[in-house]
């Protein structure tokens, strides 16, 4: 299916709860996020969470949340909370 102006943009704050930090979580959401044409931002928390905003096309979007839920190889997911977020991205950045 191809993109057409008629799609909505959708963007979501993310809160990914387990072993989701030293597992290259924020680098390879990065690449996925690349890869579906989504951007927005990645971080880690000092709870032990990671944090994303992620925008795009809604079926990219989807599709990144369907990757969150999963992770990395080495990632072990407890939950994904989810929440409509505001903003404006051009590209897909890692925080610290």
């Amino acid at each position: 299916m191809s993109s057409t102006p008629s799609q909505t943009c959708k963007t979501l704050h993310l809160l990914i709860h387990g072993r989701v930090q030293g597992v290259y979580f924020r680098d390879s959401m990065r690449r996925e996020a690349q890869h579906l044409s989504v951007s927005g931002w990645v971080r880690n928390r000092s709870d032990g969470t990671v944090e994303a905003v992620v925008q795009g096309q809604a079926d990219a979007v989807d599709a990144i949340v369907r990757w969150a839920h999963r992770g990395p190889q080495l990632a072990q997911v407890e939950r994904v909370e989810m929440a409509p977020a505001a903003g404006s991205y051009s590209a897909f950045e890692i925080g610290d």
